[in-house]
């Protein structure tokens, strides 16, 4: 009897349980679309079929997938990385002295442009496309050669051209173009770098000999961190304050920052010239190919054309015209065409990513460490934390790439057309990506190396050198926390325009279109499906990236307006700052998702379409689960949910891992390129033992 009873009293709530989870069962099946039932068979059977689907290999075609990634300016990087193949008195060594790399960097810049016949400057306004991948096969080789040429053509170049008008144009171009005329791009001071508006350097000028006086009216206002100016510039875009005699009590008037061409060597003997200082900003973290250099000066004219005048101009008799109406116009307008410098930076920085998870990656797949009892050992890919590592990272690899690329395509057509619109739209998107994208780097290059263990650490495997080289690209062209602010300040502007019914830049139009459906009450259905066909759809993907965005602009602009009432509007903004930096992160992933979504969407071959689908997922995905606490305050999604999204995060990582091999392949970097032994394609150890002297 004791038996009986005890036995009942357990199935009781056994049933009890059984009857609620068939209806909970019954329940999801109506929020989920079900999963088609495994056939009747043994245990071992069905074990055996779901580990031949978890193993399921995609094909992928490498070469197509290859043409589709880097379509037509496959040709031109190729020609940059065989010159300097071939050339290897031009190959920088892994230990070299900062004056010895200075003048190997300069070498391989003439090289380039003279021997090898790669004009970039031609293709700055003309096909600036061709220009960025150029670049970046450049810094994929050395970085500090990328960084020179873009000091020599992004900047002193391009203000030449842009800011100025045909005068300068026909007296500069030819010699910047042949590296004739190195110069330097002369806007950050000691006391002043994000703030350009407050840069106190003045060019005074003298009506009786219709010349501009150049001045440091101190210490504070000294030119620092000018690229090429220690010692190969012959010449110096300075940007300056604009100061003209009033004949009044004033005496004179500021009429703003402009761009001037100032001599600062001699043509011939390479001296300084009378007036002007010089000094060595010396040994950096890195980057130390690039010659960066501190100027001071002292009375030094130019003559009055030298001021680059598309914007003001000031007349022989003084006077000051200019066809836009104030100081702060003109300034948006000048800052407005030096756009190209941010997005030849987010261009690069995929380069840099591109090189250092295909070093991690090769590694991880050469790599073997334990395994089962008594079996071989295992790739350390095959380990779940080194896909957490590094699988996520190669996707949002793929992400960066398209839209960089996208942004580079955005530029060029804005280049052409000069569309108001296009212009603000190219501004504020080159300024998000540039920021997020050089972040992103700069902690997957420190990952990258931990992810190779101790050999990560060597020189010759490359992350010390790429980390310290990429390190400034986070702060230099616009520091990232400043142009996050710019993205959030334009968001914010967008956000006041729908309610007024203005136009939206075309990367905001999303705002417009389906703002209030994204700030209504979640979907309590929908926040509960989990199926992997619904987790996958990329309109759930997508849905969710801009419901946050939106969320987190709505609730930012009612934290400002209450603020503001108390604190003002500057404390207002600095007591939301990082729910502004929040929000323009967030506004970026949107962007990046969309484009992604974009390249898969269009990709013509079917299987580069699948494995491309594979990243983009994991790439939504694994961004999603990581602010998953956000979606989960506000019942976005529920825990089942939430708790698919991770399950399915990881099983796409393992997914990725299985091609992770054709993904970094399908970049196409040589190893003369990559350079790291751990990362050859065949022989690697030997490689490297042979590189320390066995």
């Amino acid at each position: 009897m004791e038996s009986s009873s005890s036995s009942s009293s357990v199935e009781a709530p056994e049933l009890g349980a059984q009857s609620s989870a068939r209806r909970l069962l019954r329940l999801r099946s109506h929020l989920t679309p079900a999963a088609p039932p495994l056939p009747p068979c043994g245990a071992d059977q069905q074990l055996e079929m779901l580990t031949c689907a978890r193993t399921t290999k995609l094909e992928v075609d490498t070469e197509r997938l290859s043409d589709y990634m880097r379509g037509k300016h496959r040709g031109i990087q190729e020609k940059v990385y065989e010159y300097l193949n071939s050339r290897p008195d031009l190959q920088t060594p892994v230990e070299i002295s900062m004056d010895e790399h200075r003048e190997l960097c300069m070498r391989q810049l003439l090289g380039l442009v003279r021997e090898a016949g790669i004009r970039p400057f031609r293709f700055v306004s003309e096909d600036p496309e061709k220009y960025f991948a150029i670049m970046e096969a450049a810094g994929s080789v050395d970085m500090s050669l990328g960084i020179k040429m873009g000091v020599q053509f992004s900047l002193w170049g391009s203000t030449v051209i842009n800011l100025g008008t045909k005068r300068h144009r026909d007296k500069y171009f030819d010699q910047i173009d042949s590296v004739e005329y190195p110069g330097c791009f002369a806007m950050t001071e000691l006391h002043h770098g994000s703030n350009v508006q407050g840069l106190q350097t003045t060019a005074t000028f003298d009506p009786i000999t219709d010349q501009f006086v150049i001045d440091t009216p101190n210490d504070g206002a000294i030119k620092w961190w000018i690229g090429n100016a220690a010692v190969h510039g012959k010449f110096a875009t300075v940007f300056a304050k604009l100061m003209l005699p009033t004949h009044d009590a004033r005496g004179l008037a500021d009429m703003g920052v402009h761009a001037f061409i100032v001599p600062i060597r001699d043509m011939k003997t390479h001296k300084t010239l009378p007036g002007i200082e010089i000094h060595d900003c010396g040994h950096k973290v890195g980057l130390n190919g690039v010659d960066n250099g501190a100027l001071r000066f002292r009375s030094v004219r130019i003559p009055r054309e030298n001021l680059l005048n598309r914007f003001g101009d000031v007349s022989r008799d003084g006077k000051y015209t200019s066809s836009l109406p104030n100081i702060n116009k003109r300034f948006a307008a000048t800052l407005g065409e030096l756009v190209g410098g941010r997005v030849g930076l987010a261009f690069s920085s995929v380069g840099v990513l591109k090189i250092a998870i295909t070093i991690a990656t090769r590694y991880s797949l050469l790599r073997q460490q334990f395994g089962p009892p008594k079996k071989p050992e295992v790739s350390i890919l095959d380990y779940q934390s080194q896909q957490h590592k590094l699988m996520p990272m190669l996707a949002s690899t793929y992400a960066f790439h398209f839209a960089t690329l996208y942004l580079v395509e955005k530029y060029s057509e804005m280049k052409k057309s000069h569309d108001d619109q296009l212009v603000g739209d190219v501004h504020a998107l080159s300024a998000g990506l540039k920021a997020y994208v050089t972040s992103y780097t700069a902690k997957s290059l420190s990952i990258c190396r931990e992810a190779c263990g101790g050999h990560g650490y060597a020189a010759v495997n490359r992350f010390g050198s790429l980390r310290n080289d990429h390190d400034i690209f986070q702060t230099f062209e616009g520091d990232n926390t400043v142009l996050l602010q710019q993205v959030a300040g334009d968001l914010l502007k967008q956000y006041k325009e729908k309610f007024q019914g203005g136009t939206l830049a075309v990367t905001w139009n999303y705002l417009r279109e389906s703002m209030n459906s994204y700030l209504s009450q979640p979907n309590p259905v929908t926040a509960r499906w989990e199926s992997e066909e619904h987790l996958r759809d990329p309109k759930f993907q997508l849905d969710a990236f801009r419901y946050r965005t939106s969320r987190l602009l709505q609730s930012v602009a009612v934290r400002l307006r209450k603020h503001t009432k108390t604190l003002g509007s500057f404390g207002a903004w600095n007591r939301c700052l990082n729910h502004l930096l929040t929000l323009a992160e967030s506004h970026i992933e949107s962007v990046v998702l969309a484009k992604f979504i974009e390249a898969v969407e269009r990709c013509p071959d079917a299987s580069t379409r699948a494995v491309l689908k594979l990243a983009c997922d994991l790439y939504a995905l694994d961004r999603i689960w990581n602010d998953i606490g956000t979606y989960r305050n506000v019942d976005y999604v529920a825990p089942n949910k939430a708790k698919a999204i991770h399950k399915l995060t990881e099983y796409l990582s393992f997914q990725v891992r299985n091609v992770a091999g054709e993904l970094v392949h399908a970049f196409d970097l040589p190893d003369h390129v990559t350079r790291a032994p751990i990362a050859m394609q065949s022989e690697a150890y030997s490689q490297y033992t042979q590189y320390v002297g066995f």
